[in-house]
């Protein structure tokens, strides 16, 4: 099992340079015996190992606490120089270590005097350079995912942020609208005021839950919006038609509230009158999207994709799917296509 000591780049690396440094270690220290005899083999081959991950440990410690007293990228000298340094005075250690282990086994002729620790250390000096390399190369490959990591998690909680704002901008703006019409109708039509207090508070009910959920069916929102309508209906008379699917497959799912900030979106940038009625037209399309489309007739300001309606729910889609909120104005119609997901997404 692979040692959680090591992360997964470390354990690759220092498996693969294990076979290159016993048969480099081995050759010098017991010529061709090593291939020839299989006793020789097996003792120098396990004294290698052993002395091999006692290198890779003692060495990983040592540049692990470098990097804890040096994390920052401004530090990167001084965490270099230190890690070489050190490493490189850890090194000629273990290479002395080294040569006595292998001048015990009586199988060798391995003497403990200078010219044989000397080359081991020149060696393992070479072989500090390229280790610090290597690890240095780890450490920023690791504090780089942990940055992309760290950065989507932020931007995914300040897009949530941002759509939750802007829900939050949408109901009471919706509720001092709707109380308005409400006012006018109580002594106009009480019947009709009646069944307008009861839709309002279908409405309300229903964005009450909707705070609680990521997704709904798309269905509940056509249902939803079939509600709304019907208040809009009462407060621009025939300045606005919305044309909806009757029914939606139950497995199509969305974010609560979406058709609402698409209605808004267009009923707040264009006109709307009797002679010249903005129709909303929501469709479904064959690659499980919801189209929403309007004639362009905007107001003083400028019709844009940027509004914060827009903004908001295309932030809601990047915390949820790959799939991007289209966003189209062309021949005189403005067009926003959405995803529509699914449990298995």
């Amino acid at each position: 099992m692979k040692p959680t000591f090591f992360s997964r780049y470390e354990w690759w690396y220092h498996t693969a340079v294990m076979p290159v440094f016993l048969l480099a270690i081995n050759s010098y220290f017991a010529g061709k015996s090593y291939f020839t005899d299989p006793h020789v083999f097996f003792v120098t081959t396990v004294l290698g190992v052993t002395c091999y991950w006692i290198y890779v440990i003692a060495i990983t410690i040592t540049v692990r606490d470098v990097i804890a007293r040096f994390p920052r990228v401004d530090q990167t000298v001084r965490r270099l120089t230190a890690m070489l340094l050190l490493v490189g005075l850890l090194i000629s250690l273990l290479s002395g270590f080294m040569v006595w282990a292998y001048s015990i086994l009586p199988q060798l002729a391995v003497t403990m005097d200078l010219g044989t620790v000397i080359p081991v250390m020149i060696a393992g000096i070479v072989v500090d350079i390229f280790i610090c390399a290597v690890l240095g190369l780890f450490y920023s490959l690791e504090q780089w995912r942990k940055n992309q990591a760290e950065i989507e998690k932020l931007e995914r909680l300040a897009l949530q942020n941002q759509f939750d704002a802007l829900k939050g901008q949408v109901n009471p703006h919706f509720l001092f609208n709707s109380l308005n019409t409400l006012s006018s109708l109580i002594g106009a039509d009480q019947q009709q005021a009646e069944d307008f207090v009861e839709d309002l508070a279908r409405i309300y009910r229903y964005m009450l839950q909707a705070a609680k959920t990521e997704l709904v069916p798309l269905q509940t929102e056509l249902t939803f919006l079939t509600v709304l309508a019907r208040l809009l209906k009462v407060r621009y008379q025939d300045g606005l038609q919305i044309i909806q699917p009757s029914s939606a497959p139950q497995d199509l799912l969305l974010p609560p509230l979406s058709l609402q900030v698409l209605v808004d979106n267009a009923i707040h940038y264009n006109t709307l009158s009797a002679s010249k009625p903005l129709i909303v037209r929501i469709e479904l399309t064959e690659d499980r999207s919801l189209r929403i489309t309007n004639d362009i007739q905007a107001r003083h300001r400028t019709l844009s994709a940027t509004n914060v309606g827009l903004r908001g729910l295309a932030a809601k889609y990047e915390t949820l799917t790959s799939r991007e909120v289209v966003v189209e104005q062309s021949g005189g119609i403005f067009t926003v296509t959405i995803p529509l997901l699914t449990h298995s997404e």
